[in-house]
């Protein structure tokens, strides 16, 4: 974990974090390995390998699993189609990711595993590139194209407490945990689980307010007891072993939209101080002045390419369920590369292009070619990077 949200001068409550409206303290006690800028790729990589000698900072654990084991990962973060982000760059992408599991299946290194991933656009991270015959079972917040959504805002039902700021989870991870809190996880099934965070991250099948659960790798994994991976609770014992009742649909905001809807909840609560306000408005307006710079600089570089006519649909053109995001990834990588050269850092907002740079690979474009239509884009251009929004949703 980056670990900057329990100490965070704009913490209510200092040193305690919460995850539900009436949940208790999920911070105390709770191990940290890995913090602030050890929060890498490469390390992420190397723990899962089970490989000391790659680890930087830390204290240097490992998933030092043997062939009968089973291991549980899950990842939060913001995404975008092919991509996890990283607290620190670089990106995590997916033929990256893939490549690991593969390297860890290949090494003997666990019996089964279970992945379940926050993050927009999720399942474009395993469409299309993830086997059926590593033994591990992946379950995504997203499908490949969509957002995924933060819940318990302010302002929202249900909301957090009064003096918060910020929304306390996101739908998806909500559902699972407050799933496994209320279950006997001796009893429930993967499958049950996966049907019952399906239902519920869908928000009543509304997908304006949610999102298409997916699921990818061994399908023959989901017959198991979920305590094999997440644990059993004594105080669980007499608890169900699966969902009893529906829930009501919940309010959500855009997980892309976080960081304004905490921006404008910041400014409300200001009251009379004007120089402050002054500043969150500053805030909010630069912020979007971003975004439109990015949207607009991607917009001009599909049209430099492929003509006014047809640039934005090439750019925004969702190949077929089954098949990658890109057929090259280190083209996307280098594409991207460029952009970020002449144009600025992608940043949390800007991931959601990276699907824009998938398909200019996918359509043969150089290097050479992608590098002037970035510098006529962007050349002159004012670049105004909102600060770190990192915080803004839990």
């Amino acid at each position: 974990m980056y670990d900057d949200i329990a100490m965070n001068a704009l913490n209510p409550r200092p040193g305690v974090i919460i995850n539900n409206p009436q949940g208790p303290d999920v911070y105390a006690g709770v191990p940290k390995d890995y913090t602030g800028e050890n929060v890498t790729a490469e390390n992420l990589y190397a723990v899962i390998l089970g490989d000391k000698s790659k680890v930087k900072g830390g204290n240097g654990k490992v998933i030092n699993s043997q062939p009968n084991d089973r291991i549980f990962i899950y990842y939060s973060d913001h995404g975008g189609p092919g991509v996890l982000g990283m607290p620190n760059p670089p990106y995590i992408y997916a033929k990256d990711f893939i490549d690991v599991l593969k390297k860890k299946h290949a090494s003997g290194g666990y019996k089964e595993m279970v992945i379940y991933v926050e993050a927009c656009e999720s399942g474009s991270l395993f469409e299309g590139v993830m086997p059926t015959d590593l033994n591990v079972y992946v379950t995504t917040a997203s499908n490949a194209e969509e957002s995924s959504f933060g819940t318990y805002c302010p302002g929202m039902e249900p909301h957090p407490p009064p003096e918060y700021i910020t929304c306390l989870g996101d739908l998806y991870s909500v559902a699972w945990m407050e799933d496994s809190e209320t279950h006997n996880l001796k009893r429930e099934t993967i499958e049950q689980q996966y049907e019952t965070v399906k239902r519920r991250t869908s928000n009543s099948n509304n997908f304006a307010l949610g999102s298409h659960v997916m699921e990818y790798g061994d399908s023959r994994i989901k017959p198991e007891k979920l305590y094999m991976y997440q644990g059993f609770d004594p105080a669980t014992v007499n608890f169900p072993p699966g969902n009893v009742r529906l829930r009501a649909q919940m309010e959500v905001v855009n997980q892309r939209d976080a960081d304004i809807f905490f921006m404008w909840q910041m400014y409300k609560r200001t009251g009379n101080e004007a120089g402050k306000k002054a500043m969150i408005l500053k805030q909010i307006t630069e912020t979007v002045k971003h975004r439109k710079h990015l949207d607009g600089s991607v917009e001009l570089i599909g049209t430099f390419l492929f003509g006014p006519a047809k640039g934005s649909s090439v750019l925004n053109s969702v190949r077929p369920s089954g098949l990658p995001l890109v057929d090259d990834w280190k083209c996307l990588k280098s594409m991207v590369r460029v952009f970020e050269t002449h144009c600025g850092s992608l940043a949390q907002y800007g991931m959601k292009h990276m699907r824009a740079f998938a398909n200019i690979c996918n359509k043969g474009v150089s290097e050479a070619s992608l590098e002037e239509a970035c510098m006529a884009a962007c050349t002159g251009h004012d670049r105004l990077w909102p600060p770190s929004n990192r915080g803004y949703s839990a």
